[in-house]
């Protein structure tokens, strides 16, 4: 259980900082636009790229050596390194939504959910290399259920963001708000820092 609660705060902590694919989840959310079905494409996705990511680590695992595993934990704390230099310096701008308010078609939807989801290099970041890298040491049910926990923190992110764009757009926009939220990020992943250097001594 313990493994499935760390996949979820690990999941919640990455998935939480604002880009462009959720903003989209926001303005369709507003828009009341085929809510379901992006937040689904979008919470399926990250459950497949994550277990892609554990199982690609898991299999590569066999093969590794000392000093390639001690290799991959230094890039995995350098990812991390630039992670949160991004969050200190990033300055969040007013977050616009269109006004347009027009039906769009359910195969319209579809491929903008998958373009803004798949085109994203920082999906295949978070969820292949970073989650996939950092269960990789786990036994194999430990990665199970440490998937399971991040792949249940997306469902959940998703499907708020979706339905309750109503009231988070008032929040989204505010900087003080995400502030806060950056600070929780940056907390947890230098924590994780900490345990993998832990890990390695």
């Amino acid at each position: 259980m313990e493994y499935a609660l760390l996949g979820f705060f690990t999941g919640l902590s990455l998935i939480l900082a604002i880009g462009a694919q959720n903003i989209f989840v926001i303005e369709q959310g507003l828009k009341k636009q085929h809510v379901f079905l992006v937040c689904l494409i979008c919470s399926i996705s990250d459950l497949i790229l994550i277990f892609l990511g554990i199982f690609l680590f898991h299999y590569f695992n066999q093969l590794f050596n000392q000093t390639v595993e001690l290799i991959l934990n230094i890039l995995l704390i350098l990812f991390l390194l630039h992670f949160i230099y991004s969050k200190i310096k990033t300055h969040y701008s007013d977050i616009n939504f269109s006004n347009d308010l027009t039906n769009i078609s359910k195969i319209n939807i579809f491929i903008k959910t998958l373009g803004f989801t798949y085109l994203n290099p920082h999906v295949y970041s978070d969820t292949v290399f970073f989650l996939g890298n950092f269960s990789k040491n786990y036994l194999l049910n430990q990665k199970i259920f440490f998937g399971i926990g991040a792949a249940i923190a997306s469902f959940l992110f998703f499907f708020t963001l979706g339905y309750l764009s109503n009231y988070l757009s008032k929040y989204a926009n505010n900087k003080k708000i995400w502030k806060v939220i950056n600070i929780f990020i940056i907390c947890f992943m230098s924590i994780l820092i900490l345990f993998i250097i832990k890990e390695i001594l």
